[in-house]
């Protein structure tokens, strides 16, 4: 029999005398199986400190639920037989046991050579503009959910590039490396595409794929429960103000180059813990919640298009933008060469049915000659390097439009995103267009 990850959504009066509350956010403590009352077929994974999901299920929650000393319900990762899964909805309740699945980054191994440089991106953009305008990313934190960031190969690429010190995730095991302090690859090259539109943006180091699972999976994977902590962690720094670091950033920017290839890593249809399709799985709930504290949150639209899919996505091109890359509340990034040219492995909408069917969103550029992590010559690509040029792009404009809802700066980039065929509306390869922030600029003046 496989093996499953899941979620539990455990009471807190039944966790209390296992993890002591006033030690959770500080990492993972000793416990024992029986003191949760798990049957002997499922094992907890005492390595992952509980997180809070104020009441599981319930949607509409204030931020204040999700904190360690209100929340109601705590998210326990446990494995189990695949086939016991039944017997684990029977004995917790149908909505209280959530999928776990592996997610990836979203970068692409392509023989395709570069197409361009960062300055041709630059010049796309009108950068020089927008520099002499103000808008440079002042005031703005951008967290890079990825790999980790190389702050010395970083600052070679970027000299004066910052990563703040204090706002730290300290993994799910609490032995996460300091800020900046981890291998150069994936989440390098996303620091250094969000700072081509920001420079002086400060980033945030999140980790979340830089944990793989003991049953398994890619180098450049982690889980989805590793995803939740991290955001339950963002979550209360910016939302609840834990963080002393919090009053020198006016804006919040979340950049995601990862998702779920193919729905074979998650539950079977029709579970009601399923995450691809489901607005009520925990993730995507803590998702809409970051939302609504006015943090712009986006994500890349994957790797399965149907010109020339990633081999991860096994063959899967429609309905590939799932999960949270298809979450209303997000931004949901497809790929362009410099030529504003479709790149053919970007996914494909409409989104997946049970979520936002309007994805991808907008579309940004990638597959450019940038950071060269991966050896000289070989280019920033897949829809992995087009996300974080849009997050840089958002986080150049709230340098002044900080005071606008993150749903009226989607629409203004949506409204002002140029699409090359003269199509008006959306479209299931470009979205509403390729980014232009000198013309979402002119939209947001309008906003008060």
């Amino acid at each position: 029999m496989a093996v499953v990850r899941v979620l539990v959504a455990v009471p807190r009066s039944e966790l209390q005398s296992s993890w002591p509350l006033g030690q959770i956010d500080q990492g993972p403590v000793p416990s024992r199986v029986e003191a949760l009352g798990f049957p002997p077929w499922l094992s907890s994974d005492f390595s992952y400190a509980p997180v809070p999901l104020g009441r599981a299920g319930r949607s509409g929650q204030d931020a204040a639920a999700f904190s360690v000393r209100a929340s109601e319900d705590f998210a326990v990762r446990a494995y189990v037989d695949e086939e016991l899964l039944d017997q684990l909805g029977s004995l917790f309740g149908p909505d209280r046991v959530f999928s776990d699945p592996n997610i990836e980054a979203l970068p692409l191994c392509d023989a395709d050579p570069a197409k361009g440089t960062t300055s041709d991106v630059e010049d796309r953009l009108q950068m020089d503009f927008l520099y002499t305008m103000g808008f440079d990313g002042t005031g703005s934190a951008v967290a890079i959910m990825d790999t980790g960031i190389s702050e010395t190969n970083l600052t070679t690429l970027v000299p004066g590039a910052t990563i703040d010190s204090y706002v730290h995730w300290p993994g799910p095991s609490g032995n996460s490396a300091q800020p900046g302090q981890h291998p150069s690859g994936h989440g390098t090259m996303c620091a250094y595409g969000a700072l081509i539109a920001a420079p002086e943006a400060t980033l945030l180091d999140y980790p979340i794929l830089n944990h793989p699972d003991p049953l398994g999976g890619s180098i450049l994977g982690g889980t989805l429960s590793n995803a939740l902590s991290a955001y339950s962690h963002l979550l209360g720094w910016w939302a609840v103000a834990l963080g002393a670091s919090r009053s020198l950033y006016r804006a919040l920017v979340v950049s995601n180059s990862w998702g779920v290839y193919n729905p074979s890593w998650d539950f079977p249809p029709g579970h009601p813990g399923r995450y691809i399709d489901n607005p009520a799985h925990p993730f995507n709930q803590i998702v809409s919640v970051l939302s609504s504290h006015n943090a712009d949150i986006l994500f890349a639209a994957g790797n399965c298009g149907s010109f020339c899919p990633s081999q991860r996505c096994a063959g899967n091109v429609t309905s590939s933008i799932c999960g949270a890359n298809a979450h209303p509340d997000v931004i949901c990034v497809g790929g362009v060469d410099i030529d504003d040219d479709w790149v053919g492995y970007s996914s494909e909408g409409p989104g997946i049915a049970g979520m936002d069917h309007d994805k991808p969103d907008i579309a940004a550029y990638t597959h450019f000659l940038g950071s060269e992590v991966y050896g000289p010559g070989i280019p920033d690509s897949g829809t992995s390097a087009a996300c974080p040029v849009a997050a840089g792009c958002v986080a150049a404009l709230r340098s002044r439009f900080d005071y606008v809802p993150p749903g009226r700066m989607a629409e203004a980039l949506e409204q002002s995103a140029k699409h090359p065929a003269g199509n008006p509306g959306w479209t299931c390869d470009l979205g509403h267009g390729i980014i232009d922030p000198v013309a979402a600029l002119s939209i947001l003046e309008t906003v008060t």
